[in-house]
């Protein structure tokens, strides 16, 4: 059993060398795959959640965020930053961690690294979308934007999907060529590109995820056509887009959680009224997704915090098999809940 508070008043913590542990044990693609019904399976009972757009901290180095939501029983949150210039100082362009509790008491239950499983997350949520808006097809995929989340997807993507075959471009060689080397021996086809025109060419599947927090065109209206499914992870804040408008304005959107989409995501670009898809109501069977071979479909995804809940829940539900957790005393707990100063006096040294 996963420690509960009691009177030892203890909370399993999930360092990043046990997540990574864990990780390596289930198998990085399966474990996306995991988390990836994890998260259909929450988004299949959306109206149970609370959601708000996430609470931002914006500066003019990027942005530090709590995402919190809660189905009534349990409660979550994740804390995380996007520093597009960390790369350049040797730090990791987003961290993360995450905690969840019981709302009946509110004792934390979980405190966990949420740096790699975000990572997974990220993935998980990318591959389950496609399933319901990529062609049924797709054997090739695009990868524009090589660093911290290029694997991961890429391997998503084959497990869940059954690509065969990854284009990568980064403006930087040196991301392309890590996210190649990484690749190697999982069985994909591996092709890497010069430019991102070259990247989408023959692509079911384009995907963009680039850091920099600024109105980009990764890609443009002359790069896309009928048929592909784009996964555009990469904007997520005010100010940073992938795409051209004009993109947007052929493509059937769908998005996580529109109020936040429509200030952080590619619909930024667009009329306030302008039409989308929420995803749970395609899952759900109550909007379509894709219709037909032509369709030009986009995945809008800035990440929500109904899927930081579910990769969270599935994380703690591994804890029971796994063992890959420390207790931490962090919650006070006096023999009498009214006497909190006799238990910090008690403490003290003799």
């Amino acid at each position: 059993m996963i420690p509960q508070p009691s009177a030892m008043a203890m909370v399993p913590f999930v360092s990043v060398q046990d997540m990574m542990t864990l990780v390596n044990k289930i198998g990085i693609a399966q474990m996306i795959a995991d988390i990836a019904d994890e998260i259909e399976a929450d988004y299949r009972r959306w109206p149970q959640f609370d959601k708000t757009p996430r609470v931002p901290a914006h500066s003019a180095e990027g942005v530090i965020e709590l995402m919190p939501t809660s189905d009534g029983e349990t409660y979550g949150f994740k804390y995380v930053n996007g520093h597009p210039a960390n790369m350049a100082r040797g730090f990791q362009t987003v961290t993360a961690f995450g905690v969840l509790a019981r709302v009946d008491t509110g004792y934390p239950i979980l405190l966990s690294e949420m740096t790699v499983l975000t990572a997974l997350r990220t993935a998980a949520t990318s591959v389950m979308a496609a399933r319901h808006l990529a062609p049924k097809t797709a054997r090739t995929m695009a990868m524009i934007g090589n660093g911290a989340q290029c694997e991961f997807q890429a391997l998503g993507f084959q497990k869940v999907i059954g690509i065969d075959t990854v284009r990568l471009f980064d403006i930087d060689p040196a991301a392309t060529a890590k996210a190649a080397k990484n690749l190697q021996g999982s069985g994909l086809t591996v092709v890497k590109c010069k430019t991102a025109e070259d990247a989408v060419t023959g692509a079911d599947i384009i995907t963009t995820c680039t850091a920099d927090k600024q109105y980009a065109t990764v890609l443009t209206d002359n790069m896309v056509g009928a048929g592909q499914h784009i996964n555009a992870i990469g904007g997520d804040c005010p100010g940073k887009t992938e795409l051209h408008r004009d993109i947007l304005l052929r493509s059937d959107i769908f998005v996580e959680y529109p109020p936040q989409t429509r200030i952080e995501g590619e619909i930024q670009a667009l009329d306030p009224d302008h039409p989308v898809t929420e995803l749970w109501q395609v899952i759900c069977g109550d909007a379509p997704g894709r219709t037909d071979s032509r369709q030009i479909t986009l995945f809008d995804s800035v990440g929500f915090a109904t899927e930081d809940f579910s990769a969270l829940r599935y994380v703690h539900r591994q804890l029971r098999d796994n063992g890959t957790y420390q207790d931490l005393d962090m919650i006070a707990d006096p023999d009498d809940p009214r006497d909190l100063f006799g238990m910090v006096r008690r403490a003290a040294p003799n």
